[in-house]
């Protein structure tokens, strides 16, 4: 967050004992400390552009003779982040295409400004606006590339995606319709591989609500109600293929049983008295070949 003059001013002010003592008098102590062309800036975001420039290097320059931390050097360095603000705004229309709220952008880009003021050498004789712009418009890419991406990819794969999608408008405008993975790879001198690779890793940008529907769908409901499901039984097909021979080489009493208990649904009783025999040895025989079963599926 931004803070403002007007709040280092008051904040900077130093405690009295006189309670009757205004805010106002606060900011005129501080500012007796002040040069006086920061006194006569009054509200720096107001200041003309050219005004603004000259008044820039002055304070730029008084900044580097301060010593950090104290109240001077807060307000000045304050009045400079507030005074370029507009360098700000102007780096952040170069981003128009992107959804990122301005204000977002506006808060990134003024880290940027606050790292150029604090890096800046006024000995130099580089003009500041030179030297600023490329630092925030650092810091602005420097967000876009980490906090932006839906699903977090490789930070080669977010720029090859930047150098495929200018090859694309450049090979479209060229060739009057949309270029294939094999001239994007001869463009680029990379890979037909490393081409897909990098538009798979565009499709991670963004991410839709599965609760959107699309435009040229008629159908009701969202996305994510017309999804498929995984289907369990198909999971059990792989098992009844391989159940196949292990059954038939059973020997016949054993896949009657078999066919009893798991296709009729009889209880062991019932089997027993079909077969003449006791319920328990029903359970033995039943037990016996669901046992080799699952050995001739498991050595499988």
């Amino acid at each position: 967050m931004v803070t403002t003059t007007g709040e280092l001013t008051a904040s900077a002010a130093s405690p009295t004992k006189d309670p009757s003592r205004t805010a106002a008098s606060a900011t005129a102590g501080l500012r007796d400390l002040l040069p006086p062309e920061l006194v006569a800036a009054g509200d720096p975001r107001e200041v003309p552009p050219a005004d603004a420039r000259e008044l820039t290097r002055v304070l730029l320059r008084r900044l580097a003779a301060l010593e950090e931390g104290t109240r001077e050097y807060s307000y000045v360095r304050a009045t400079l982040v507030e005074m370029n603000l507009s360098l700000v705004r102007f780096a952040i229309r170069r981003f128009t295409a992107h959804r990122e709220p301005q204000e977002d952008l506006l808060q990134v880009g003024a880290v940027g400004l606050i790292k150029a003021i604090d890096r800046f050498d006024p000995e130099l004789g580089v003009e500041f606006t030179t030297f600023a712009l490329p630092t925030v418009l650092g810091e602005i890419r420097r967000h876009f590339r980490d906090t932006t991406w839906a699903v977090h990819v490789p930070r080669r794969l977010q720029e090859l995606r930047i150098v495929l999608a200018k090859a694309q408008d450049r090979l479209a405008q060229d060739l009057d319709r949309a270029p294939t993975v094999a001239e994007l790879a001869g463009h680029l001198g990379i890979s037909q591989e490393e081409v897909v690779e990098g538009l798979t890793a565009a499709n991670g940008h963004t991410a839709g609500s599965l609760d959107i529907s699309t435009e040229d769908d008629d159908r009701p409901g969202g996305l994510g109600e017309r999804l498929g499901e995984e289907d369990r039984d198909l999971r059990r097909v792989e098992d009844l293929v391989a159940l196949k021979p292990l059954v038939a080489a059973l020997p016949e009493r054993e896949r009657l049983i078999l066919s009893m208990r798991f296709c009729e649904d009889l209880t062991q009783t019932q089997i027993g008295e079909r077969l003449g025999v006791s319920q328990m040895h029903v359970s033995r025989l039943l037990s016996r070949t669901l046992r080799r079963l699952r050995e001739g599926l498991e050595k499988d």
